[in-house]
């Protein structure tokens, strides 16, 4: 007997137009959705799921009578200009879940072995100056310059190493979960902190640029050591009215090319392009952060520094591209989940803790094969 389901056009239209999708190829792959917007013909079962499955969209929301208002779960901070963000994409509220979820789990997981609160978090207020606020976090996560290694890459790497060996859950991902075919949008967001005393969470959208990843990661930590979840657009580019945005972009800009040090070692009468290459090695981090480190010194005003920021956001697009989300399998999905909780799953998991089916689901893939070279892969065994 086949079971069709009566669902609202209204229903329908929402699906599509929130999941972003081509109007054209839903029509193409969905040749009867006419009928059911007019309702000459209801769906069946299996059509309602797979339209739900292709929209991105939970299968119960068609059940109900009206679309339902999805609200981001954490403050958002972000904005385009001076308005605020529309609807968030079904890519955004289903990493924000799984990162929830990931964080509960961790949350019980670290409880249940001893593990205390994090000391650093919500340790600063936004009524402590950047440069205080820089030189603690810098301080607590042993990143001064000398020990960030020779690249962006490096000093990306190490500052996220050392995050998590405070008790922060760094997750690094371009892509929902271990979906390549559902790849996360840097324009709508770069990164969030879903703050906890005990398992405190950062993302970074691993999809944006490598230049601006490290930024984004700084300025999340900013987040954690303020004590407030965020959602955030950590834009360098930007002039945020939004006080505590302002507060961790200074922060974060602090952590990674503290002013004073810039001072004392920037060129005025160098060509800017080349002196800004010169600090980025310097730091180990990007143009764009020098750039603006170079304003908040007061070599340039804000028109100087916006003409400059997007010639040189242009030039290191050409340069280096995204920061991309593929690669090997061993080699990313660690940090894409946090290797942190990897190993805490692994961990949980080995000790007869979790079910195998569990820990599959919340590392991202479906072998126990997969399960053992992870394993080796982490050191656990």
């Amino acid at each position: 007997m086949t079971v069709r389901v009566d669902v609202e056009p209204a229903l329908l239209a929402w699906a599509c137009e929130r999941s972003g999708l081509d109007a054209d190829k839903l029509a193409s792959k969905f040749p009867k959705l006419p009928k059911w917007e007019a309702r000459e013909l209801a769906p069946t079962l299996k059509q309602l799921e797979n339209f739900a499955r292709a929209t991105r969209t939970p299968v119960g929301y068609f059940f109900l009578s009206t679309p339902p208002k999805e609200e981001i779960p954490i403050p958002d901070f972000r904005t385009i200009g001076d308005g605020s963000v529309a609807r968030p994409s079904p890519d955004l509220l289903d990493t924000i879940y799984q990162c929830q979820q990931r964080q509960d789990w961790y949350r019980d997981y670290a409880r249940s072995i001893g593990l205390g609160q994090v000391s650093q978090v919500g340790s600063l207020t936004t009524a402590v100056p950047a440069a205080e606020a820089g030189d603690e976090i810098t301080a607590a996560l042993s990143f001064d310059v000398e020990m960030r290694g020779s690249s962006w890459a490096d000093a990306f790497a190490y500052l996220r190493d050392q995050a998590e060996k405070i008790g922060v859950l760094v997750m690094v991902s371009g892509v929902v979960g271990s979906n390549t075919h559902r790849k996360l949008n840097p324009e709508e967001f770069r990164g969030f902190a879903l703050v906890d005393s005990v398992a405190p969470l950062v993302f970074v959208n691993g999809a944006d640029t490598r230049a601006a990843q490290i930024f984004t990661l700084a300025h999340e930590l900013a987040h954690v050591w303020l004590g407030e979840s965020a959602l955030s657009d950590a834009d360098l580019g930007a002039h945020t009215t939004n006080a505590v945005e302002r507060w961790c972009n200074r922060v974060a800009a602090e952590v990674l090319v503290p002013l004073e040090v810039l001072r004392s070692g920037f060129d005025v009468h160098a060509d800017l392009t080349d002196e800004l290459d010169r600090q980025a090695r310097r730091f180990k981090t990007s143009t764009l952060v020098v750039l603006r480190r170079v304003h908040e010194a007061g070599h340039l005003d804000w028109n100087e520094f916006r003409d400059a920021y997007r010639l040189e956001l242009d030039r290191i697009m050409g340069l280096i591209g995204g920061g991309g989300g593929g690669g090997n399998f061993y080699n990313t999905q660690p940090f894409r989940v946090s290797k942190l909780f990897a190993r805490s799953v692994i961990a949980s998991t080995l000790e007869g803790q979790t079910l195998y089916a569990e820990a599959f689901k919340m590392l991202g893939f479906k072998k126990k094969a997969t399960f053992n070279e992870l394993c080796e892969r982490l050191g656990v065994v």
